[in-house]
């Protein structure tokens, strides 16, 4: 019998309907007590699935943060599960079910990176929490790996699948399953949050399991990844294989201002902006730093030159020519996860170098790598694996009404934002143009906004990033979460996001705010009013819409 088929048939036992043949507790009491609900759940026989442990956990208060006032969470049913469905798959998931006031919403989260840990989804589950939502998170299949390191999964191939491709549906269809068991009656609506890895997982979800989900919000989704951890083995190449192309925080930040000072003279950066509005349409050549007398924190040397120009161009044939996206004129900042981490080692590699060695093995060396001729092995072993995300199409989502938000920061150094761009171009075209995409998918650019948060943009915008927006997250207009169940449930589409950046050094106040614009529309300066505050802004359609850069 296909999994899927068995699922549906545990749902219909776990609320107490009869099966023949199935072994399956009791259905949940629901006059018993939150506690004794709760370790009953253990008791539950599911297909390919341990249940290892179940415990109720207290309510949690509300917080003071440099953001302001965070709201607690209430006491919850936690659940930890395994699911084997085939030989060498081992999927966790971990599933929280509010003891109290349950709106009927099951909500799913991602991971971030190689996986391996529940901990990347624990911010969107508080937030789904505080809304009454029953929400579950996943390993991806691949502990003992962890976000920055895969050497762990070398030879694994099915754990690459799931990965790439099952573990969230597997989360999916078993933590509904769980849920039902839990509270008697079925899930009556679904929404899915994730980013980085976490939104190519929701990418998936909408592109191969339409029915899984009625509303899906992802960020920086990993589209093509195996090219995606070319770019960082590029970026390291480019630093490392020779010396003197290292370049240090006094450099990056002189890149970075010289770069916003370009983007404000070609009409892409407003004056006293610390981050450029719109990047993909600024011209840049870090050449002009050059020195022309002895190497000093003021200039740039040749060897510097040629390792920023890489990061910009991203990886290229022995033609020159593009084999896909590089970073944008804003991101050069020393941040977390900025330039300087791309130069460095993760583990005695390259960050996320792991994903070669499932090619060519443990003793793998990346001085070694020729992308023109090692590229074609990596597609040809992993392509049809890992990138499912670069095929298929929203139109089955769309026919069954699905919602589907995708955000991405333009100072993003991780995951390049004109992959997005891109893979909403390609959806518009099978799907009759921007408008008709529209209906049902839209793709919020932040400025300033690195991977996922961070960068010197306003970046307070989504709730299940654990960066509560002001005002509070309930707030459409605000939070992209609330904007997607507001698409959802109520036909409001989101037309403009308002972003906000909080201060620093007063924490709780607001610093700046801005609007949010969905692709192709841009936020343009009306000419008048303060350009901290986001009136001053209005979204129009840009000369030329595009990510002027395709693999």
């Amino acid at each position: 019998m296909r999994r899927k088929h068995r699922i549906a048939i545990v749902a219909a036992s776990a609320i107490g309907w009869t099966v023949p043949g199935l072994a399956l507790a009791s259905p949940v009491d629901l006059g018993e007590s939150a506690a004794a609900r709760c370790a009953s759940l253990s008791r539950l026989v599911l297909p390919d699935t341990t249940i290892e442990s179940t415990i109720l956990v207290p309510a949690r208060p509300t917080q003071q943060t440099i953001a302001g006032e965070v709201p607690g969470y209430p006491s919850f049913c936690r659940v930890v599960a395994r699911v084997r469905s085939s030989p060498g798959s081992d999927i966790g998931i971990e599933l929280w079910l509010p003891a109290q006031g349950w709106t009927g919403v099951f909500h799913g989260n991602g991971s971030g990176g190689f996986g391996g840990t529940f901990a990347l989804g624990y911010s969107g589950m508080a937030e789904g929490l505080r809304r009454g939502f029953a929400t579950a998170t996943t390993d991806a299949g691949t502990a003992p790996a962890t976000p920055l390191e895969g050497d762990a999964l070398i030879g694994q191939p099915r754990r690459w699948r799931d990965w790439g491709r099952l573990s969230t549906h597997v989360m999916t269809t078993t933590g509904k399953v769980l849920t039902s068991a839990f509270y008697g009656t079925d899930v009556r609506r679904s929404y899915y949050t994730g980013c980085s890895t976490g939104g190519q997982m929701g990418l998936i979800e909408a592109l191969y399991y339409p029915e899984d989900y009625d509303g899906i919000l992802v960020g920086a989704p990993v589209i093509d990844r195996t090219w995606g951890h070319a770019a960082v083995l590029w970026d390291y190449a480019a630093a490392n294989r020779q010396p003197g192309h290292l370049l240090s925080e006094p450099k990056l930040r002189l890149i970075n201002q010289a770069a916003l000072a370009a983007c404000w003279r070609q009409g892409h950066a407003l004056a006293g902006d610390r981050f450029i509005m719109d990047p993909m349409s600024c011209q840049f050549d870090p050449q002009v730093l050059q020195c022309t007398g002895g190497a000093s924190d003021t200039c740039l040397t040749e060897a510097e030159v040629a390792t920023a120009r890489a990061f910009y161009t991203g990886p290229t044939d022995s033609e020159g020519e593009p084999s896909f996206f590089g970073w944008l004129p804003g991101s050069e900042m020393p941040d977390t996860f900025g330039w300087s981490f791309l130069q460095n080692q993760t583990d005695n590699q390259p960050a996320f170098g792991g994903l070669f060695k499932w090619v060519f093995g443990a003793d793998w060396d990346w001085n070694g790598f020729d992308f023109d001729r090692d590229m074609p092995t990596v597609d040809a072993r992993l392509d049809a694996i890992v990138n499912d995300a670069t095929r298929g199409s929203l139109a089955g989502y769309a026919r069954r009404g699905g919602k589907l938000i995708v955000f991405h920061g333009l100072a993003d150094t991780l995951v390049p934002p004109g992959q997005s761009v891109a893979f909403f171009e390609r959806q518009a075209e099978q799907m009759g143009g921007a408008g008709q995409l529209a209906d049902n998918a839209r793709l919020f650019l932040a400025p300033g906004m690195m991977h996922c948060g961070g960068g010197t943009g306003p970046d307070a915008f989504n709730s299940t990033l654990g960066i509560p927006p002001r005002p509070p997250s309930a707030d459409p207009q605000h939070d992209l979460f609330s904007a997607l169940i507001a698409w959802t449930e109520r036909e409001e589409a989101p037309d403009r996001i308002t972003a906000t950046r909080f201060s620093v050094e007063n924490p709780g106040s607001i610093e700046m705010q801005r609007p949010l614009c969905p692709w192709p529309l841009r936020a343009v300066y009306r000419g008048v009013g303060s350009t901290q505050a986001a009136s001053s802004f209005r979204c129009e359609a840009p000369p030329l819409a595009g990510s002027g850069q395709r693999r």
